[in-house]
């Protein structure tokens, strides 16, 4: 699976990291940077990467910052993306079960470097069960997104 990556110099550490990982696990990582710790904004690498997820280029996507919030919110801006910031093995699981998210925000100030490799497999594996969320997304989808 092609699996777009971007962040900031917060989440710059676990970018690398998670890339490694899904390397590995015999995915490939397009990376949109940013490509050092140096201080930057997470809207100029977070953007592209969800665009690419919602133009069909990546099948998913991983943005990373120091808290997440900032880049969860940016990549929802673009139309067809359902990204949720993941602090768990189960926020992981739910985000892709009950919501089909397509792209995961991990916070490099708050989750465990312990806890990652287990949040991104999870998130990865885990798949969207359908049923009686699918209504509840048709709604939220309606609704547009205001940058696309």
């Amino acid at each position: 699976m092609k699996i777009a990556l971007g962040t900031d110099h917060a989440g710059f550490l676990f970018k690398e990291r998670v890339k490694a990982l899904l390397v590995t696990l015999g995915h490939e990582p397009v990376d949109f940077g940013t490509f050092s710790e140096t201080p930057c904004d997470y809207p100029d690498f977070v953007l592209p990467a969800a665009m690419a997820v919602a133009r069909g280029e990546c099948e998913r996507g991983i943005v990373f910052g120091g808290s997440g919030n900032g880049e969860a919110m940016a990549a929802n801006k673009i139309r067809g993306v359902r990204c949720g910031l993941c602090w768990t093995v189960e926020a992981a699981q739910l985000n892709r079960r009950h919501n089909d998210g397509n792209v995961l925000s991990l916070g490099g100030r708050l989750v465990p470097e312990a806890e990652i490799d287990g949040i991104v497999r999870a998130w990865l594996e885990t798949p969207f069960e359908g049923g009686r969320h699918i209504a509840r997304l048709a709604k939220f989808a309606a609704l547009g997104s205001p940058a696309t």
